[in-house]
């Protein structure tokens, strides 16, 4: 299993760590000065020093003695991807073939929770759906990034579900914003796996369950955007920088394209899981009113 960095509370702290099978270790105390957070961590290039380290010091906590929290905290953008699939380009009944270029759009760090935290319902719409994505974490800076440069540039992996409310996507003619960025919606976690090579992410499966129905399934060699892509046009019109976070885009089978539709209700439980990388499970509740 490759090495797995979590960030999380604990006594109520926010703390970093090694997630272990036997355990958490505790890094904030031995690193927190020099990182804070393991966003510093990620522009010192020092994920996988945490890593070895961690495997030299006893865990401290349980694994249900945390909270997980997202594992990049208040990153400089969250840029998402949509309709990054064949499949899921047909989903839609203007659908024409694939663009040129991705379409994009932003998210808020408050509009995701970590793993085994609930996502919320909110109670201006029912229509609430999930988005099984593949996360990547930028590492190193950089403008006008080359595709045959831009895996360089990644700092590590994780997964979210980019949870969507349906009508609100369409409050507006041109933008989404809004239906993509209630207050902890989505989710993004449960750690992040240091990149290490093309090999983790270039054909790995990505599948969504909600209750164990499994709703999304693909893999990562069918998207229409590979991740040298993403990179290399983002930074076209944006400097990304270490702690960037984005979301390369779902698979077919979200809720909204069932028949009659298919809408997240309390209680529902919902499942990211990719090769390699691990498993991202929520439960949704109804926001408080």
């Amino acid at each position: 299993m490759r090495p797995r960095l979590v960030a999380f509370t604990a006594g109520g702290k926010s703390r970093y760590g090694l997630y272990r099978d036997d355990g958490v270790t505790d890094l904030s105390p031995h690193y927190g000065k020099q990182w804070p957070t393991l966003r510093e961590a990620i522009e010192a290039g020092a994920l996988m020093k945490l890593a070895e380290e961690g495997q030299r010091i006893a865990p401290e906590f349980a694994h249900d003695e945390i909270a997980h929290a997202i594992p990049v905290p208040a990153p400089e953008k969250i840029i998402c991807v949509g309709v990054n699939f064949p499949d899921r380009n047909e989903e839609y009944k203007d659908a024409q073939a694939a663009a040129t270029n991705p379409s994009l759009f932003v998210r808020f760090p408050r509009s995701f929770v970590g793993h085994g935290q609930p996502i919320l319902r909110p109670f201006v719409s029912p229509q609430f759906d999930y988005e099984g994505e593949i996360v990547i974490v930028i590492g190193k800076a950089g403008r006008h990034i080359a595709e045959r440069d831009a895996l360089s540039h990644i700092a590590a992996i994780s997964l979210a579900n980019e949870g969507s409310v349906r009508d609100w996507l369409r409050h507006a003619k041109f933008n989404v914003t809004q239906g993509k960025n209630f207050d902890a919606s989505g989710s993004i976690g449960p750690w992040l796996i240091p990149f290490e090579g093309e090999a983790q992410i270039a054909d790995i499966q990505l599948q969504t369950r909600v209750n164990g129905e499994v709703r999304q399934n693909d893999r990562t060699s069918r998207m229409t955007y590979s991740f040298r892509k993403l990179i290399a046009y983002i930074s076209t019109f944006a400097t990304l920088v270490p702690g960037d976070v984005i979301l390369t885009g779902t698979p077919t089978g979200a809720g909204a394209r069932f028949d009659p539709p298919k809408w997240l209700v309390p209680g529902d439980v919902v499942e990211v899981e990719a090769d390699g990388i691990g498993l991202l499970s929520n439960a949704v509740a109804d926001e408080p009113r």
